[in-house]
C-alpha cells in the first residue's frame, strides 16, 4: 500500500490520477492529516496498516510568502519531512520526498548534480534544504527528488498565470536573466511511479526535471505560441523582458538553476521529455483548465 501525502496538491492529484490508472493500492491525505503532528501521522499509519511507500508531495511552496512566514515554511518544510521520515521508519516504509532547485544559490553556470553542497539564498530554499537533512537523519529509505519550475492542471502555477494575464492585457513583462527548467507535474508522477514500479532504484537524492533549459522570458513566449495555437488565448499580447533587477520580489531567486538528470535517466534507464513538449501536450489537453 502506498500512502500519498498532499493528494489534493497540483504535484499530489496527478500523482493520485496515475496511481489510479495503474490500478496501484493507495490511501491520500491532506490537510486533514497534520504533517507537523508526529501523532497525527502516527495515527493514520496505525488506521491504515501495511504501507509500504510514503511520498511526500506536502509543502510550504509560496517563495516570496515564505520571508515573512518563517515559521510555518518551517513547520511544513521542515518538521513534515522530520515526523514522515520517522513515522517510515517505524512503519518500516520507504519514502519519496519531493525538494527543490532553490537548495542551491544560482551562482552556477553548469547544471548541479545531487552531491553539489547546499547553499540556499533565501527562506523558501532554506527550509527545504534543512528539510532534506531533517529526512535523511530519520531514515535510510528515502528518494529525495528535485525538481523545478513545475507546473501542472490542478492549482496555480507559471503557465496559467500567463495565458491569464495575455488574454486580459496588452503586454507583459517577464525575466530574462533566470535559467532553469520548466517540468510538468504529468511527467514527474510518472517518474515516482517509475521508481515504485522499479524496486530496484537505489536510495538517494536525484535531480528530476524535463528535459533542456531555458528562462522565464523564453519560457513566457512559448506559452504564448502555443496557447495561440490552441486556442487558449484569443486576444493579442506583447511578451517584453525585463531584468530580475528590474521586477524586484521579496525572495531572492537563483539566476541558474539548472540541475543534472543523468542520475535518474541512467538508474531508470529513461530518457526525460523536452520542456517544449511536455508545454504542448499540457497546453493542448482536454484537461487544461484555467478556471
Amino acid at each position: 500500500m502506498i500512502w500519498l501525502i498532499g493528494c489534493k496538491g497540483m504535484l499530489g492529484s496527478e500523482v493520485a490520477k496515475q496511481l489510479g490508472k495503474q490500478g496501484l493500492d493507495f490511501v491520500g491525505s491532506d490537510k486533514e492529516v497534520d504533517i507537523t503532528e508526529y501523532k497525527a501521522l502516527e495515527n493514520f499509519s496505525k488506521n491504515n496498516p501495511g504501507i509500504k511507500w510514503i511520498i511526500n508531495c506536502s509543502a510550504f511552496t509560496a517563495v516570496d510568502a515564505a520571508e515573512t512566514n518563517k515559521e510555518l515554511a518551517e513547520l511544513l518544510n521542515v518538521r513534515g519531512p522530520e515526523n514522515i521520515g520517522k513515522c517510515a521508519r517505524k512503519i518500516g516504509a520507504k519514502v519519496i520526498h519531493i525538494s527543490t532547485d532553490y537548495v542551491f544559490d544560482g551562482r552556477g553556470s553548469v547544471p548541479y548534480t545531487e552531491n553539489m553542497p547546499l547553499c540556499p539564498i533565501g527562506v523558501y530554499g532554506d527550509t527545504k534544504a534543512r528539510g532534506e537533512i531533517a529526512l535523511e537523519a530519520q531514515t535510510e529509505s528515502y528518494y529525495i527528488i528535485r525538481t523545478a519550475w513545475l507546473y501542472g492542471f490542478n492549482g496555480k502555477n507559471f503557465v496559467y498565470t500567463m495565458i491569464k494575464a495575455m488574454e486580459n492585457r496588452d503586454f507583459v513583462k517577464v525575466v530574462c536573466d533566470q535559467r532553469g527548467t520548466p517540468t510538468s507535474a504529468v511527467n514527474l508522477a510518472g517518474i515516482i511511479l517509475k521508481i515504485i514500479m522499479n524496486g530496484n532504484v537505489p536510495f538517494g537524492i536525484y535531480h528530476c526535471t524535463d528535459f533542456g533549459e531555458t528562462d522565464w522570458y523564453n519560457f513566457a513566449l512559448k506559452i504564448y505560441e502555443l496557447g495561440k495555437k490552441y486556442g487558449k488565448i484569443q486576444s493579442d499580447c506583447e511578451v517584453l523582458s525585463c531584468t530580475t533587477e528590474e521586477y524586484p520580489t521579496p525572495a531572492k531567486r537563483p539566476a541558474y538553476s539548472i540541475l543534472s538528470k543523468d542520475k535518474i535517466q541512467k538508474a531508470l534507464n529513461i530518457k526525460l521529455k523536452p520542456w517544449e513538449k511536455s508545454l504542448e501536450d499540457f497546453i493542448s489537453s482536454e484537461s487544461f483548465n484555467l478556471v
